[in-house]
């Protein structure tokens, strides 16, 4: 493990620092060691779902051929994502 050289400043109000000091010592950590494996984690989490795509010898078979396949039309998925949404309703109900 290469030396750590780099920092990272934060500013946190008092209930933040309270909540990382009492999880760190649950986690039996300090308060540096713990916001890093959680910040880390979270990127790497972050990441993948952008960056790996990973399938078995059939699924990648299966998804190749899907993506050969000509495109089209799904019937009513054009209206479904074009049409108001339960989002675009007034408050008291009634669409906009």
């Amino acid at each position: 493990m290469e030396a750590k050289a780099e920092r990272l400043h934060l500013r946190v109000d008092a209930a933040q620092k309270a909540l990382l000091e009492a999880a760190s010592q649950a986690a039996g950590a300090s308060v540096s060691t713990f916001v890093l494996k959680a910040a880390t984690e979270a990127a790497a989490d972050v990441l993948a779902d952008r960056r790996v795509f990973v399938l078995g010898e059939d699924a990648w078979q299966v998804f190749d051929a899907a993506l050969e396949q000509p495109e089209q039309e799904v019937a009513g998925l054009r209206e479904l994502l074009t049409g108001p949404t339960v989002l675009d309703a007034e408050p008291d109900g009634t669409r906009g």
